[in-house]
């Protein structure tokens, strides 16, 4: 998008808050979560008016040598890829073939788009795809897993076509475009994420400083690395993302996963758990997290830690910040006295 049509955007954002808010006259603050969907649905329109699909669609019909389908190996059933040339469309615009996903990996995206199915279940039954569909150029796609994603997607498609009475292309373009916007959302929710993630250290670093708590960088020039009051050390990083040290001995551990999208949120339940496992027993472990499932919340129930929050009421509610920063300072680093809530 160029910079014009941007602020266009960022001026129809604004109207349509305030429209929200049911205010004609003035633009409203925007929340939190009108601003999410506004986002989201920027993001999804930029990508769709990119045509990546339509490049990749046009790069496979385009393809030579023409690929030999051996259909019971490649797990085509005959009567879906009869239906296909019966359309009067060329099979390899709807069923996978190895050659073609090794030249081109980002194929990928096409037949993944047809078969309707995330990258998460590809990557559970038949392996990774990733690189494929995102960095093409530095991907490495094998005969052996080539063959593997082709008899995947192959199968999942021969079974829509089953399915379907009347069967047009139209119809798996539209499933393109629908795993396109699946994508792309999970894609923002962790993008989202990340920047909540963000957002919950630096405004713990702006509390600290605000009640004169900070002696200072721990390492100069290093703005990761901060010394506290009370002998208490403070590290922002990445696994953990915030741990403190009293002592010369890890006292306090958060890990933040911000990510919203439910569908990863057991493997960042998994990573959260190896790092609490490796923690000294009297380390006090907390977690913040965008989301947490029912399933999830079974399995912290069984962990070593002392309590999780919500991050999005850590930044957009007062006593819950108030109550989040009473646990690590008051309770468990003994740093200060019990933070008063909000009036």
């Amino acid at each position: 998008a160029t910079p014009a049509n941007r602020w266009a955007a960022s001026a129809a954002a604004n109207s349509a808050n305030a429209c929200i808010a049911g205010d004609d006259e003035t633009t409203v603050p925007e929340s939190s979560r009108q601003q999410d969907a506004i986002a989201r649905a920027l993001r999804l329109a930029r990508h769709i008016a990119l045509r990546d699909d339509v490049a990749v669609r046009e790069r496979i019909a385009q393809f030579k040598p023409k690929p030999r389908y051996a259909k019971r190996k490649l797990c085509i059933a005959k009567a879906a890829w009869r239906k296909v040339v019966d359309a009067g469309v060329k099979p390899r615009l709807v069923f996978a073939h190895p050659d073609l996903l090794k030249a081109i990996p980002n194929a990928s995206l096409h037949y993944r788009g047809i078969a309707l199915l995330s990258r998460k279940r590809v990557q559970e039954i038949a392996g990774s795809v990733d690189t494929w569909e995102r960095r093409p150029e530095k991907a490495r796609v094998t005969k052996e897993k080539a063959l593997k994603v082709s008899r995947l997607y192959n199968a999942v498609i021969s079974a829509i076509l089953l399915d379907s009475t009347d069967w047009t292309f139209d119809d798996g373009y539209r499933n393109i475009l629908a795993t396109v916007g699946i994508t792309e959302d999970g894609a923002m929710r962790n993008i989202i994420g990340q920047e909540a993630e963000q957002a919950i250290k630096e405004r713990m670093l702006d509390w600290l400083r605000s009640r004169q708590l900070v002696v200072g960088p721990a390492a100069p020039p290093s703005t990761a690395d901060w010394e506290l009051k009370g002998g208490v050390y403070m590290s922002f990083g990445s696994e953990p993302d915030i741990s403190f040290q009293k002592a010369g001995k890890l006292a306090v551990l958060i890990e933040i996963k911000g990510g919203k999208d439910p569908a990863g949120a057991l493997e960042r339940l998994g990573a959260v758990k190896k790092t609490f496992d490796e923690t000294p027993a009297d380390c006090k472990n907390f977690l913040v997290a965008g989301v947490v499932t029912p399933t999830m919340r079974k399995r912290l129930e069984e962990m070593r830690f002392e309590g999780d929050f919500d991050i999005e009421q850590l930044l957009h509610d007062e006593p819950a910040w108030t109550g989040f920063l009473n646990e690590v300072f008051h309770h468990a680093l003994r740093l200060t006295g019990e933070v008063a809530a909000p009036m």
